[in-house]
C-alpha cells in the first residue's frame, strides 16, 4: 500500500508540474495570417519599368506612343534570380503607372505593350515576370495605378469601370497575387485621350475604395492591400527608408484615405492605440528616381547604405520595399546587381552566427510557474513559443548569460505578434566590469528589432521590460 500511495504522490507532482496555463489573451487588433506572412518575409521587392525607362521620365504625361517600349534583351528571369539570390521573397511589378501605359495586352485599351516593338507586339511582360516568380519561388505583387493620365474617361464614373476591369484581368490571368500596391497620387495635368487637361478629383470618394477592395477580395481573399491607409499595409510616411524609432503596427483608418495630406507623422510611427492592424511597408529605390535613368548609374546606393536603411526598417519592425528599375535593355544594371550581392554579404557577415542560440537564461517571473512561458523560450529559435508574464504584469527582465564573454554589436528582439503589440518602453544592459551597464533602449519592439550597440565585450545581457500593455511576450532574444 506504502507503494501505491508513494506512486500516486509522484503520479500528483508531476502533474502538477505539467499543469496547463492559458496563454495572455490576445490584445487586439492582431495580424491576419496573411499579414503575418508578410511580417516574415522582410525583404521585398518593386520593380518601375514601362515608358518612361525609355524617355528619361518620372511621370509621363500618358501622350507617349506605345513605340517607345523596346527593349532588346529584357530576361524577367535575370530579375528574379538576382532578387532571391540576394534574399529577396517577392516582387511587386508596376503594371500600369501614372501614364497609364499597360505592361500586359490589355482588351480596354489601345495603350498597352500590345501596340509595341517588343516580341512584334505579343509579348505579356506582367505574364513573364509571374511566372518568373513562379520558377523561383517568390511571391508577386502588383502596382495598378489609380491615376491614368492617357484615359479620356478619367474623373468620371466610366474610368472607374475601367480600372475594375483591368483588375479582373490582372487578378484572372496573372495570380496568385499577394499583394495590391496603390499610392496616393491622383489627379492634375494629363493627356487625358488629348484635352490635355487639369482634372482633379476627390481622393476620398472618387475611386469608390469600398467596393473596389471587395471586388479584388472576391478574386484573391488573402490579398494585402497597400496604401496610407492600407487597409493591409500602410505607406510610412517617407521614401528614404526610414521607419519610426517607435513603430506600432495599429492605426485607426476611419478618416485616413491614400493622398490624404498631413500624415506622415502618424503614419511613420502608428497610433499605440489604433483600432486596426495596419503595419508599415517601407518603399525606397536603389536609385535617386524610380525608374532607370543612365545617368544615375553612379548614384546606386552602396550595400552600406542598403544595410543602414535595413536597420531602419527591418530592424524597426517594418518590411524593407526595395525598388531595382531595369535599364533600357530590360535588365537589371551591372551597378545594382553588384550592390545587392554586397548587401547580401553584409547581412551573412552581420547576422550569421547568433551568440545567444541556446544559452542560459533567467527572468524575473514567468507565466503561472509553467515551463511553456519559461525564460528558455527566447533563445531555441522558434518562432511559435515565448517567455510570458502573469496577467496584470505588465513589466519584467530576462537576463542571457554567456559561456565565455563574447563582443556584441547587435541585439534582436521579437515580440510575439499573433497576440498583439504590447511593449511601450525597454532597454537592454550589459554586465562590464562587474556591473550592468545599459548599452541601448527603445519604445516599441513589434515583429522585430534590431539595436546596434556600441561594441561591447560581456558575459551577460540583460532586456528590461519597463512597460507594456499587457503581458509582455517576447519570441525571441537573439545577439551578434
Amino acid at each position: 500500500m506504502n507503494k501505491v500511495f508513494a506512486s500516486m504522490v509522484v503520479l500528483l507532482i508531476v502533474s502538477c508540474s505539467k499543469k496547463e496555463v492559458a496563454p495572455p489573451a490576445p490584445l487586439s487588433p492582431v495580424p491576419s495570417e496573411a499579414q503575418m506572412a508578410w511580417h516574415e518575409m522582410e525583404l521585398t521587392s518593386f520593380v518601375h519599368f514601362t515608358i518612361n525607362t525609355f524617355t528619361g521620365l518620372e511621370w509621363g504625361m500618358g501622350s507617349e506612343s506605345p513605340s517607345l517600349f523596346k527593349p532588346d534583351q529584357l530576361d524577367a528571369e535575370q530579375w528574379v534570380s538576382v532578387l532571391k539570390e540576394t534574399g529577396f521573397n517577392s516582387l511587386i511589378l508596376t503594371c500600369k503607372h501614372h501614364d497609364g501605359f499597360c505592361l500586359w495586352p490589355s482588351q480596354y485599351t489601345e495603350h498597352s505593350i500590345k501596340n509595341s516593338p517588343y516580341k512584334n507586339g505579343k509579348g505579356d511582360l506582367v505574364r513573364e515576370v509571374s511566372e518568373a516568380c513562379k520558377k523561383y519561388g517568390l511571391k508577386f505583387g502588383i502596382y495598378l495605378s489609380p491615376w491614368d493620365r492617357n484615359h479620356a474617361e478619367y474623373g468620371g464614373p466610366p474610368y472607374i469601370t475601367y480600372y475594375r476591369d483591368q483588375l479582373k484581368e490582372l487578378f484572372t490571368n496573372y495570380g496568385p497575387v499577394y499583394e495590391m500596391w496603390f499610392d496616393g497620387a491622383n489627379g492634375g495635368t494629363g493627356y487625358y485621350g488629348g484635352t490635355n487637361q487639369k482634372r482633379n478629383i476627390d481622393g476620398k470618394t472618387y475611386y469608390d475604395w469600398p467596393n473596389t477592395l471587395s471586388l479584388v477580395k472576391s478574386m484573391e481573399p488573402n490579398i494585402i492591400f497597400f496604401s496610407d491607409a492600407g487597409p493591409g499595409v500602410r505607406w510610412v510616411g517617407n521614401e528614404r527608408g526610414i521607419a519610426g524609432e517607435t513603430n506600432w503596427n495599429s492605426i485607426t483608418p476611419d478618416t485616413l484615405y491614400a493622398g490624404k495630406a498631413g500624415i506622415e507623422k502618424l503614419l511613420g510611427t502608428g497610433a499605440e492605440n489604433g483600432t486596426a492592424w495596419i503595419p508599415a511597408e517601407v518603399d525606397v529605390s536603389i536609385r535617386p528616381g524610380w525608374f532607370y535613368h543612365a545617368e544615375e548609374d553612379s548614384l546606386v546606393k552602396s550595400p552600406e547604405q542598403l544595410f543602414e536603411i535595413y536597420l531602419s526598417s527591418v530592424g524597426r519592425g517594418s518590411t524593407l520595399l526595395l525598388n531595382i528599375p531595369p535599364d533600357k535593355r530590360g535588365l537589371f544594371h551591372e551597378n545594382d546587381v553588384a550592390s545587392l550581392r554586397g548587401f547580401k554579404q553584409l547581412l551573412e557577415q552581420e547576422f550569421t552566427t547568433n551568440l545567444a542560440a541556446n544559452v542560459t537564461v533567467t527572468a524575473s517571473s514567468y507565466r503561472g510557474d509553467a515551463e511553456i512561458y519559461s525564460a528558455r523560450q527566447v533563445v531555441d529559435d522558434n518562432k511559435k513559443t515565448y517567455w510570458s508574464t502573469d496577467d496584470g504584469v505588465t513589466s519584467g527582465q530576462l537576463e542571457l548569460n554567456l559561456v565565455s564573454p563574447q563582443k556584441i554589436k547587435y541585439v534582436v528582439l521579437q515580440e510575439y505578434i499573433r497576440s498583439g503589440q504590447r511593449v511601450k518602453s525597454f532597454y537592454v544592459e550589459a554586465w562590464v566590469n562587474n556591473a550592468w551597464q545599459k548599452i541601448a533602449e527603445g519604445t516599441t519592439i513589434g515583429y522585430k528589432r534590431i539595436l546596434r550597440v556600441a561594441p561591447v565585450e560581456t558575459s551577460g545581457v540583460r532586456l528590461v521590460i519597463n512597460e507594456a500593455k499587457a503581458s509582455p511576450m517576447i519570441t525571441t532574444i537573439a545577439l551578434y
